[in-house]
């Protein structure tokens, strides 16, 4: 009897790093691109032996594995019906070295990520792909990524400093130890003498060595890293190179040592219009040669998809039909020589056949704005693209001098082929175009015009232009079948030779690169029914998964789309068992965990907002009970206050007669024998009792104090009260509070517009604003909340009012905590106690209502050094989610907690159970920012 892999699996890692459930086989089904494969298992190493007996169990079972780090992979190059090996949990290390100079990092950590760490030293990695932010470093390695302004010379290839990888054999080497080049030929000797006599050929062969050292003179990521043959003389120097854009088909990448380049900080860019493609691509090189960082090319079709954005100039609409536009940006260490570099191009700029004056800008708005332009071309497409259908972004290289013709052949392509919709942009100075269409993969015939036009494709920029068919994104299942017809037999023939020696099962990720069907690229491509609204605007790009609080513990904002669309897709197929399991493990996976703060939405290129979803979801779920339960609380919300502060009480009572743990085991106890979905809140030791009810109400007051309902109910195991130092600063500021001795029994409706009862948090919320007009003298006085989620809410929940209610609220002057202290206290007030150090969490709505640069302004002004962690982000908590599924905090916090400076005794934030779950996290004293100004002045 064949074993499940659960039963094998269990052999070598524990049963929570392997993952068999159909959930967790959907979520990971699809990466970026346009394939499809269900694995047998996911699995999550954390260690080089836990990799060692992977391999073991895959020439065993002959059952293939793939390894996968972020999934953003555009040509199905991470994804499985083997085992996929998930890196993007346990694989996250960076170390900075020789001051900055270069860096060593792991391959489950982001590209962005490693930048952060760099960003003191004024350095970065070379690779800058436009996922940078999402991509993590084992994908940017193997797809031997580049990007806007790397180029060749600092691609991952030619910034490679030494390289730790694992055989399929087993075998670990690291180029960095010297011992290893002799262990190398010793152990791996049949490997060695293959890599000898490859590079024997090649030298041998001038023709296939002048081919390969051309193709490596511009960008080109199609078959393996030939290149490292001709380059390096050891054979393990050469195995390491060929790692790099090998797209995980030849080992495994444990560490990699990086040189790394300038970060230059002072900028200058703009949008150069040119009447033509052809005159704007005339103008790449003199553009280039005056030393311009970046060039990106857009043709009309991708300017017209985002001539909606505001901002734009008024001429942007009327760009005649033949327009091309170039983002063109200048980048220096210094000022005076950003100065000289502009200067210098001046004569040029004045001979180029431009439809309007450059106009570079310094200002690092603007040149976002321009950023934006660029970088809105991708999803914009995807954002209005027909419902089902799949965005499939390909990119491509021709020599520089042939851009403008190559351009418009693609064009014609294009309409030769019926892809209306499609786009051109791309990075221009490296002769790299990248192309958006639009295709339905549901009907045959629409899957025979799409292999009809690759094919068309792979003509043109072979015969015609000699060009690369992938400049940067990998070869993938996509052009697979082409890379014999890019580099030619003998070149081709070697390629399977390597890929036979190193893995000869072909067991390690197979399909990709070498794969022995012609029509490899239309199999197996991923389906994309209509479901609704958020989910079939997702383009499945991943981009939003970094700020996902739940992503190291059950789903990602991407994979609960994915895993939507795999339900619609059971029910249409018929399959009611498929679907009645995935809709039964989705509950706690997809909305359970899901912290709903909508970060998510930042980085989303075609800005959904994940949690909105969830949140809707849940409130289809609610039944008539549910929701008059729901809405019997918020009527009655000072009893509901009343009797919550009272449980509260109690809580801390019993702790203090039985033991200060005694509720947290009972608790605990209690959600250990019950389904992991239940809804029983964990007792923490960080909750304490509410402090007394305070009330203020001069005769002239300033401002309006409204006080979160959550700190009414309950405290901090510190027992301050916050009301008391509100009133304390506000006062040695000159401020008068008003805080009414009504305000029991209103809220901005949080704990029940997050559940999904939406008539129950508009009903607390039409109270509430009745009540703010009432207070504020219909709106004179401005109002402050103490609780940065409850600001983020008021402010947002405008779905919840009736036409009357939102004219309402726009009476009312709103300001958060953070920027009432910034601007009406910390002016004001004479710091006398500064404090050394402090260490702040913004909150999601702190980041969310871009404030995160003003708590630092106000903790700055409080203490010599602020410190914020750069894994700072939700903490999952989300109001009491956090009590409900522990694991949920503890998922969202581990990575903070760890960087937290050692004896940090000062950390703030500005929500009371956010701050709970990073005190219950690492087991030091977190409170409000308003206590630091207290205790300062």
């Amino acid at each position: 009897m064949q074993m499940k892999p659960e039963d094998y699996l269990a052999r070598i890692l524990p049963q929570e790093r392997v993952k068999t459930s159909l959930v967790d086989r959907i979520a990971y089904a699809n990466d970026a691109g346009f394939y499809h494969l269900i694995p047998k298992a996911v699995v999550q190493p954390v260690g080089v032996d836990e990799v060692r007996e992977l391999f073991r169990i895959s020439r065993e079972q002959q059952i293939p594995l793939c390894f996968r780090a972020g999934g953003t992979s555009l040509s199905g190059q991470s994804i499985t019906d083997g085992i996929l090996v998930d890196l993007s949990k346990h694989w996250r290390k960076v170390e900075p070295l020789e001051q900055g100079r270069k860096v060593r990092v792991e391959p489950g950590v982001t590209g962005a990520m490693v930048n952060t760490y760099l960003k003191s030293w004024q350095t970065k990695i070379g690779p800058d792909p436009s996922s940078i932010n999402a991509a993590m470093m084992g994908g940017i390695l193997s797809n031997n990524a580049s990007g806007m302004c790397c180029g060749v010379a600092y691609n991952s290839y030619h910034t490679l400093a030494s390289l730790r990888f694992v055989l399929p054999d087993g075998n670990c080497f690291d180029t960095a130890n010297t011992d290893d080049y002799a262990r190398f030929e010793k152990e791996e000797k049949v490997l060695h003498d293959k890599l000898v006599g490859l590079r024997e050929r090649i030298a041998a062969n001038p023709l296939l060595e002048e081919r390969i050292r051309k193709k490596y003179r511009t960008k080109n990521t199609v078959g393996y890293s030939l290149n490292a043959l001709v380059d390096y003389l050891h054979p393990l120097d050469i195995f390491a190179h060929l790692l790099i854009g090998a797209e995980g088909t030849l080992g495994f990448i444990a560490e990699a040592v990086l040189h790394t380049i300038p970060n230059p900080v002072h900028n200058a860019t703009a949008i150069l219009y040119f009447d033509t493609i052809r005159s704007a691509c005339a103008a790449i090189t003199p553009l280039k040669d005056s030393g311009a960082a970046v060039l990106e090319l857009m043709d009309r079709a991708s300017l017209r998809s985002v001539e909606n954005l505001k901002g734009l100039p008024a001429f942007f609409r009327e760009l005649p039909e033949s327009a091309a536009g170039i983002l063109c940006e200048y980048q220096a260490s210094s000022p005076e020589e950003l100065e000289k570099q502009l200067a210098a191009v001046q004569p040029l700029l004045q001979e180029l056949p431009l439809l309007h004056a450059a106009d570079f800008t310094r200002d690092p708005y603007t040149r976002e704005f321009y950023w934006k332009i660029r970088k809105g071309m991708f999803p914009s497409v995807g954002a209005v693209r027909a419902s089902g259908t799949t965005v499939i972004l390909e990119d491509i290289a021709f020599p520089v001098e042939q851009l403008a013709d190559a351009v418009i052949d693609l064009q014609q392509l294009f309409r030769d082929f019926g892809y209306d919709n499609a786009i051109i942009f791309g990075h221009a100075k490296d002769g790299n175009l990248h192309f958006v269409v639009t295709q339905l993969l549901e009907e045959q015939k629409e899957i025979d015009r799409y292999d009809r036009f690759i094919r068309a494709l792979v003509e043109l920029v072979l015969k015609k232009y000699d060009g690369a068919l992938k400049a940067e994104h990998g070869t993938g299942r996509n052009m697979a079948p082409f890379v014999e017809a890019e580099w030619g037999g003998e070149a081709y023939a070697i390629m399977k030779e390597l890929k036979a020696c190193v893995d000869p099962g072909h067991l390690l990720n197979p399909g990709v690169i070498i794969n022995q069907s012609a029509e490899a690229h239309i199999q197996n491509l991923k389906q994309m029914p209509s479901v609704e609204a958020e989910v079939d605007k997702c383009i499945e790009c991943g981009f939003c998964e970094h700020h996902c609080p739940s992503k190291d513990v059950t789903l990602t904002p991407r994979q609960r789309i994915q895993v939507r669309r795999q339900l619609q897709l059971f029910r249409r197929q018929g399959n009611e068992k498929d679907h009645r399991q995935l809709l039964k493990e989705y509950q706690y996976a997809g909305l359970d965990t899901c912290a709903t703060d909508g970060l998510c939405q930042s980085d989303c290129p075609v800005s959904i907002n994940t949690g909105e979803l969830v949140k809707r979801l849940r409130r289809e779920q609610h039944g008539s009970f549910s929701n008059g339960v729901a809405n019997f609380l918020s009527r009655n919300f000072s009893l509901t206050e009343t009797m919550t502060r009272g449980l509260v009480r109690a809580g801390v009572g019993l702790n203090k007669v039985f033991g200060p743990s005694f509720m947290g085991k009972m608790t605990g106890m209690v959600k250990r024998v019950l389904p992991k979905d239940a809804a029983v809140p964990q007792w923490w030791d960080e909750i304490g009792a509410a402090p007394k009810q305070l009330v203020s109400e001069p005769s002239h007051p300033q401002v309006v104090y409204f006080t979160a309902c959550i700190h009414r109910v309950m405290g901090n195991r510190n027992g301050r009260s916050l009301q008391e130092s509100f009133i304390r600063v506000s006062r040695a500021a000159g401020m008068e509070v008003l805080l009414p001795r009504d305000i029991q029994g209103h809220c901005c409706g949080q704990p029940f517009s997050s559940k999904g009862f939406k008539k129950a948090a508009g009903m607390m919320e039409e109270k509430t604003i009745d009540a703010l007009l009432r207070w504020t003298d219909n709106g004179r006085l401005p109002v402050v909340c103490d609780f940065t989620s409850c600001t983020y809410t008021l402010l947002h929940n405008a779905d919840y009012f009736s036409a009357e209610y939102k004219e309402k609220f726009s009476r009312l002057r709103w300001m958060d905590i953070i920027q009432y202290l910034e601007k009406e206290i910390v002016p004001r007030i004479t710091v006398k106690d500064k404090r050394k150090e402090v260490v702040l969490h913004p909150t999601c709505s702190t980041s969310k209502l871009l404030l995160g640069s003003s708590l630092q302004k106000v903790a700055a002004a409080c203490a010599d050094q602020v410190v914020v962690p750069v894994h700072a982000g939700c903490c999952g908590m989300a109001g009491d989610r956090g009590f409900l599924f522990p694991e949920l905090t503890n998922g969202a916090t581990k990575e903070e907690v760890a960087e937290l400076p050692k004896g940090a005794g000062s950390c703030y934030s500005t929500g009371l159970t956010c701050e709970m779950a990073l005190e219950h996290a690492s087991g030091k004293p977190y409170e409000h920012l308003l206590f630091l100004l207290d205790d300062v002045i």
